[in-house]
């Protein structure tokens, strides 16, 4: 189990390469995260939804993602409150307090996935959430410490050098945890080093006498990594500026319940794009050539603060100036005429205005949709695949221009000049004739020849040499508990 000194320390990643770099070694390897929070989701082959880091560690691993590789996910609907995902399917609703006397009722069925996964594989890695130091939520514990006790395995842990303080974080992390939780940690990693390694054997040594634990390496900083999706919203302060290189400009307001926000990754990773998330308090740029509506954990919500912010007004002045606009999911709702909610999914039962900028209407309701699927999108005629995940049903007269064809049915709406498009397909732009196509209508004569999905294979592949190069990923293995009685992990062969 990899569990990290605190958020954003680079565990999904790091487990995505050590998955890659094991099965290219001939191992049957899983990923697993006890409890996940991000309304950042994919749809897995069972029909359910889990994190979409643990959905890019299957790919990693060569396979396709099942619910139990995340049975608990949590996604933010409020500042205090979250959707509750149990085996890829909706438990309910929490808020923080409610939660934590929930999680230990939690427990037999995040050990029901983990048991059932391992009995299939050679080796599990496991992702922790937050840090173990948080001990003042160890009560109950399922996503650290609590879940590696119950569970029974070992644990690395993963520093953070970037943000400095590493040597605090470690030292820090060791001291706060009981003799039984210190006896279960293997060692420590550090990610993200910049500059000469050679310059923190001092640190090492440090760390060593502080804690008696063994580093397993120093990870350099990963620059490709910004090449793979991201999962945590910290992601979304990096953007990228319109330049003379990237004359291209997409905007996205962030949304305060901005969900899926990976479905822009195709369009950041295009070398003549440039995509910013425009944060609360600025307009939205008045030369973008396109402004995205992005998924919502609570489009009513997300709505109100779209209005708030005076982006409505943006919009219009953008489609005046001969702008165009797409939206995805709860984007797609909000642009139509009406939202009503008179279940009270979202809080409320309530009925509002949309933006008014596409002849439809979405009723919100119980049921969730949970497909992959594919089709054409049909302004181009381009091939397209992603998946839905969304409650609610869209009708009304804007459906009788569709913007695209799937297998089974017409979805989505386009307004009748075609420059207001929406639908429910998330990995929308992943498609590659599709985005070329849409680039080349924002920026006549352009020619672009990225292909999205190699290129994330190729990047887990870089990563996974960048492991194997500064990593002792042998003794990672011998420190791994075998999952199943009388397994054992083979020794390191080279790629075939």
């Amino acid at each position: 189990m990899l569990q990290g000194t605190g958020s954003d320390v680079g565990k999904s990643l790091i487990v995505a390469g050590l998955a890659r770099a094991f099965v290219r070694r001939g191992l049957s390897v899983r990923p697993f995260k006890p409890q996940n929070m991000s309304n950042n989701a994919a749809v897995t082959i069972d029909g359910g939804e889990i994190g979409r880091a643990q959905a890019l560690q299957a790919r990693a691993c060569g396979i396709a993602p099942t619910t139990d590789m995340n049975p608990v996910l949590l996604k933010p609907q409020s500042e205090i409150g979250a959707q509750v995902v149990v085996q890829g399917r909706i438990f309910g609703a929490a808020k923080a307090r409610d939660y934590q006397s929930l999680k230990p009722t939690l427990l037999a069925r995040v050990l029901e996935s983990f048991h059932r996964l391992a009995a299939g594989c050679d080796l599990v890695l496991v992702e922790g959430a937050g840090s173990p130091a948080e001990v003042n939520l160890r009560a109950g514990d399922i996503a650290n410490m609590g879940f590696a006790e119950a569970a029974d395995v070992p644990v690395v842990l993963i520093g953070d050098i970037d943000r400095g303080g590493v040597i605090a974080s470690l030292v820090g992390t060791w001291a706060l945890l009981t003799d039984g939780e210190r006896a279960r940690l293997k060692g420590y990693l550090i990610n993200k080093f910049r500059g000469d390694v050679s310059l923190f054997d001092d640190g090492l040594r440090i760390i060593g006498e502080r804690t008696g634990l063994r580093s397993f390496g120093v990870v350099p900083w990963f620059e490709p990594a910004r090449l793979l999706p991201a999962e945590d919203a910290v992601a979304l302060d990096v953007g990228t500026a319109a330049t003379p290189d990237r004359p291209v400009r997409v905007v996205v307001p962030r949304l305060p319940r901005i969900a899926n926000f990976d479905d822009l990754d195709p369009l950041r990773a295009e070398p003549d794009v440039a995509v910013e998330f425009i944060p609360p308090g600025r307009p939205l740029p008045g030369d973008a050539a396109l402004v995205v509506l992005p998924g919502s954990k609570a489009t009513i919500a997300d709505l109100a603060a779209l209005r708030a912010e005076g982006w409505d007004i943006d919009l219009a002045a953008h489609l005046r100036r001969g702008g165009m606009v797409i939206g995805l999911c709860g984007g797609y709702q909000m642009l139509g005429k009406r939202i009503v909610d008179p279940l009270g999914i979202e809080g409320p039962a309530s009925e509002v205005a949309g933006l008014g900028l596409l002849d439809v209407r979405t009723e919100l309701t119980a049921d969730k949709t949970l497909i992959e699927t594919n089709g054409i999108e049909l302004t181009t005629g381009a091939p397209v695949r992603g998946y839905e995940m969304h409650v609610g049903r869209t009708d009304g007269a804007g459906c009788a221009r569709p913007m695209l064809r799937l297998s089974d049915r017409s979805e989505g709406a386009v307004s009748a000049d075609g420059r207001v498009q929406g639908c429910y397909l998330h990995g929308l732009f992943a498609s590659d004739a599709y985005r070329a196509a849409l680039l080349a209508r924002l920026a006549p004569g352009r020619s672009g020849g990225l292909q999205y999905e190699v290129q994330v294979e190729q990047t887990l592949d870089a990563l996974a040499d960048h492991l194997e190069a500064h990593l002792d990923l042998d003794g990672l293995l011998a420190a791994a508990a075998p999952v199943r009685p009388g397994a054992e992990l083979p020794p390191r062969h080279s790629r075939a």
